[in-house]
């Protein structure tokens, strides 16, 4: 008999409510219970759409690899759609698509079989005669795609749309966003670690730590000012430039959780992307959970004002995310203590934490 699915539960009210127990990061029944439920019903970052402009231009991926290990393929199709599909032939397995490409029609090097840019099976060598061949079954699969001024993202069976999810970052960031984020991979970074992605998450909503371990970012922002907003499928921190530090240029009032002159914008997407808007431009945060205690995360830059990018809050982010992460690698460790049961929110300040697990709660 198979063990119960892990549930959980999260008082909404958050002066009464409890985090989590430390199974949820530790259990591997908790594990799949992550990567069935909320891992497969999120949004995913695919990286730039640059490249892929070409009918029949194709990039083979693998979303989440260490999670979902979901071999899927992103192509332009001859209607200049672009999709996400299953990236396994419908025969045997064989990827169909091996690397990145572009060509007429999609086909699979095992045995032949033959796919039309859409996905739709359209003959394979061996299968004449073959009763109702081929069928709805034989096409690939197709999984939500979208684009985002430049950035294509996918999930499996998401949870919402995509406008949904974005719609946030839109209403509140209108005036600064461009209409095609240009990317500058020379500043990427890639950082791994032995930590639980769900303990990434919660140390990044939340700016209580930020005068105990970042120093250098404490003295670009007051802290003390931060703004905070949750929505249905991400959160807002809103950062106060300290003084003669560079701001966001944002027209006075628009944002009704800012009490100052703002110096970044953090936005995370659920469950696994973080929209850092700094004055110089987009730091986007991409993070893939290898397993329970192993995290990868991609810093992806693109830059609009290289004259402020070492100037203020999006300066100096490499040291600031090895200050997170050895934060994170501390908390693992404690979780191991068997007196823990999960402590209580801090109203004001963790209440992006709290809507982050409220929200693992509806989706797992």
């Amino acid at each position: 008999m198979s063990a119960p699915k892990p549930e959980l539960a999260i008082d909404p009210d958050i002066t009464r409510a409890r985090m989590p127990p430390a199974a949820l990061y530790r259990d591997p029944a908790w594990w799949k219970a992550l990567c069935d439920g909320p891992l497969a019903r999120g949004w995913h970052c695919l990286g730039v759409a640059d490249g892929l402009e070409a009918v029949g231009a194709a990039r083979p991926l693998v979303l989440l690899p260490g999670a979902l290990d979901e071999p899927v393929v992103v192509v332009r199709g001859g209607d200049g759609e672009l999709r996400l599909l299953a990236n396994a032939c419908t025969h045997r397995a064989h990827l169909v698509v091996e690397q990145a490409g572009c060509g007429r029609a999609l086909r699979c090097s095992y045995h032949g079989r033959g796919f039309a840019l859409d996905g739709r099976c359209t003959g394979a060598p061996g299968f004449e005669g073959v009763a109702g061949f081929p069928g709805a079954e034989d096409a690939l699969a197709r999984y939500a795609l979208a684009e985002w001024r430049g950035l294509l993202f996918g999930s499996l069976a998401p949870e919402a749309p995509w406008r949904e999810v974005i719609a946030p970052v839109e209403e509140r960031a209108a005036p600064f966003l461009p209409a095609r984020w240009r990317h500058d991979a020379t500043l990427d970074q890639t950082f791994e670690f032995d930590g639980h992605f769900a303990l990434y998450v919660e140390n990044y909503l939340e700016g209580l730590h930020i005068p105990f371990i970042h120093p250098g970012l404490n003295a670009r922002l007051d802290w003390k000012q931060y703004g905070y907003a949750s929505f249905a499928h991400g959160t807002l921190q809103v950062g106060v430039a300290a003084a003669g530090e560079p701001t966001l240029p944002l027209p006075a009032g628009h944002l009704d959780t800012a009490r100052g002159p703002v110096g970044a914008l953090y936005f995370w997407l659920f469950p696994t992307t973080m929209v850092n808007l700094y004055p110089w431009g987009l730091s986007l945060n991409v993070i893939e959970p290898l397993g329970p205690a192993r995290t990868r995360v991609r810093f992806l830059a693109f830059v609009e004002r290289p004259e402020l990018h070492d100037r203020g809050a999006g300066s100096g982010l490499v040291q600031v995310e090895l200050e997170d992460e050895r934060a994170v690698l501390q908390v693992m460790k404690g979780l191991a203590a068997r007196a823990y049961r999960g402590g209580r929110y801090v109203p004001h300040a963790e209440q992006g934490v709290h809507a982050f697990h409220r929200m693992l709660a509806r989706t797992l």
